[in-house]
């Protein structure tokens, strides 16, 4: 059973920086793809980042060049780097997989969610 949880959000100043983590359990020995979605307030739910088995990435335009997305293999971790955050990057960031299959484009693809961690930036 695919379990995963977010943390590091929290409240920064433009400009500023944050790390997500994922801390991810369950799915192993299969192909997938490990994403970082997010809630704009008054948007659809967006996929900003993710990487297939193989470790190739893709990003969203808006978050290119700002936003990077590694994994811990030993620590079992997806992380999501976030610099010069903008107020527009304000809202909630979630943690997803699609397992037995590469990287999806669109959120609702992904087969497991978590539970999400706020980001606020002012």
């Amino acid at each position: 059973h695919v379990q995963l949880v977010e943390s590091g959000g929290g409240s920064v100043q433009a400009g500023g920086s944050l790390r997500l983590s994922c801390a991810v359990s369950g799915y192993n020995y299969r192909r997938y793809c490990m994403g970082w979605l997010r809630e704009v307030p008054g948007k659809a739910r967006e996929v900003v980042a993710s990487m297939d088995g193989y470790g190739h990435t893709i990003y969203a335009p808006a978050v290119k060049g700002r936003f990077t997305i590694t994994k811990d293999n030993a620590k079992k971790t997806s992380l999501l780097q976030m610099n010069s955050l903008k107020p527009e990057d304000t809202g909630m960031y979630f943690c997803a997989v699609r397992l037995n299959s590469g990287c999806p484009t669109l959120p609702r693809d992904f087969t497991h969610w978590g539970q999400g961690t706020q980001v606020t930036v002012s």
